[in-house]
């Protein structure tokens, strides 16, 4: 399976040689792509047996939703989550960008349940929800739409940065 489109576009923007999140990291797409970039990889799943397969990763297998505490204890230069979503979390997912780090976040919203699964809400974002999660980190890119490729759904994704400078500001 190859990267998604958005997670490419903004790779580019986790500062050089900085660890990166891989989040529900499923196969290891974006672990790979971010590995090949030159990046430390910590990738997270609850089913980390095709992450094993993959040099060079460090793997935690970890299931995110049955209540334990957040697997991880720093920060990284880049968070990454796609097709993935339980809000109790949304918190620390956001906590784990570091300084000048970024969040790269893709996933189903509302309007997906015309084209297929997920459809119940629980796993569907509400218009504005990542804006929302990301309070305190700087937009650089906020969509949420229907997509064409790789098949036809509506999907939620931002791309935002921690800057110390804005948030002093701010």
């Amino acid at each position: 399976m190859t990267p998604s489109e958005w997670v490419k576009r903004f790779a580019g923007l986790v500062p050089d040689g900085r660890p990166v999140l891989d989040l529900a990291a499923g196969n290891g797409r974006h672990s790979r792509l971010l590995r090949d970039l030159g990046h430390p990889v910590t990738a997270i799943d609850r089913d980390t047996a095709r992450l094993a397969e993959l040099p060079g990763l460090t793997v935690i297998q970890a299931d995110l939703e049955d209540g334990s505490p957040w697997p991880i204890e720093g920060r990284f230069g880049g968070v990454v989550v796609t097709n993935y979503l339980h809000r109790p979390i949304l918190p620390e997912i956001v906590w784990a960008v570091a300084d000048g780090g970024v969040l790269i976040y893709e996933t189903f919203a509302v309007g997906n349940e015309a084209f297929g699964k997920p459809s119940r809400p629980d796993f569907l974002l509400r218009p504005g929800e990542l804006l929302e999660a990301a309070k305190g980190l700087a937009v650089v890119a906020y969509e949420n739409g229907l997509v064409r490729s790789p098949r036809p759904a509506v999907v939620q994704r931002i791309c935002a940065v921690r800057s110390a400078q804005l948030q002093a500001v701010g």
